[in-house]
């Protein structure tokens, strides 16, 4: 068999699983090309391209989410505020990194967008269910909201619950490594998704750093592993983050939360 018909059969094979069948097939085939040129069989690439969906996306659901029966909360709760915000805690609980954030999520947006201009474009990078904290965040009531991530079905629970709520926006799925958003936006968010992208590419964080063209950044880091163990992750993660400013003309304040790192950027864009 040629290389091509190797990735080809890469690419089915994973995407016939259950637990990565909703994955974005241009990201299995980019992570399958570069284990498919390091492997000695396709066996072992295969396996190896499973193991870093684990790592970017798998590790964050312990479950495969009930959309259906998200949908029918919020049905439900549309048209109280109250009822909504509810609504949207419980179902933030699905994914790991919006769960992690439900203990500070009265503070987190209200304290790390204080004092920012009228946000009228916002970009949300591997959102995953963080689309469901609109209801926190302090942007104009007519801003645009685009949300991408890697997986479909999460991406078309998203849109409907846009559509639920009265946001201004869309969800789509989209490999924003190896494909980034580059249109101009007052806001780009990238929620604990620069130490997933780290886990593509070493150079990952430059790359998409380099890419967007946002006037603030809200960059954020886990403070914790998924086993809950601290390790000094705030101090590791202060660190990369300088790092990858330095340089740059950009300014930057820095937040420390219970479960959370948080760095509002004011870029030159």
């Amino acid at each position: 068999m040629t290389y091509e018909n190797d990735l080809d059969t890469l690419v089915a094979t994973v995407l016939r699983s259950g637990k990565y069948q909703q994955v974005s097939p241009e990201l299995v085939r980019a992570i399958g090309a570069g284990e498919l040129a390091k492997r000695p069989s396709l066996k072992i690439a295969i396996k190896a391209t499973r193991r870093k969906l684990h790592q970017v996306g798998g590790a964050y659901l312990d479950a495969p989410p009930n959309y259906a029966h998200g949908l029918a909360l919020l049905r439900a709760a549309a048209g109280d505020p109250a009822a909504l915000r509810d609504a949207c805690r419980t179902l933030m609980q699905w994914h790991a990194s919006t769960r992690e954030r439900l203990p500070i999520l009265d503070t987190f947006f209200a304290t790390t967008l204080a004092g920012l201009p009228p946000l009228r474009s916002v970009l949300d990078l591997a959102c995953g269910l963080n689309p469901l904290a609109w209801p926190w965040m302090p942007l104009d009531p007519t801003a645009t909201y685009v949300a991408y991530d890697i997986y479909a079905d999460a991406v078309d629970f998203i849109g409907e619950f846009m559509r639920l709520v009265g946001v201004n926006g869309r969800a789509a799925v989209r490999d924003v490594l190896h494909d980034p958003p580059t249109e101009p936006v007052d806001l780009a968010l990238l929620l604990k998704t620069l130490p997933c992208l780290e886990q593509l590419a070493p150079n990952a964080s430059q790359t998409l750093l380099d890419a967007l063209n946002a006037r603030y950044l809200l960059v954020s880091y886990p403070v914790a592993s998924l086993g809950g163990r601290r390790k000094g992750m705030a101090a590791t993660y202060t660190a990369h983050f300088e790092a990858l400013v330095h340089g740059r003309s950009w300014t930057y304040q820095r937040f420390e939360f219970a479960t959370e790192l948080a760095f509002l950027v004011k870029t030159a864009a």
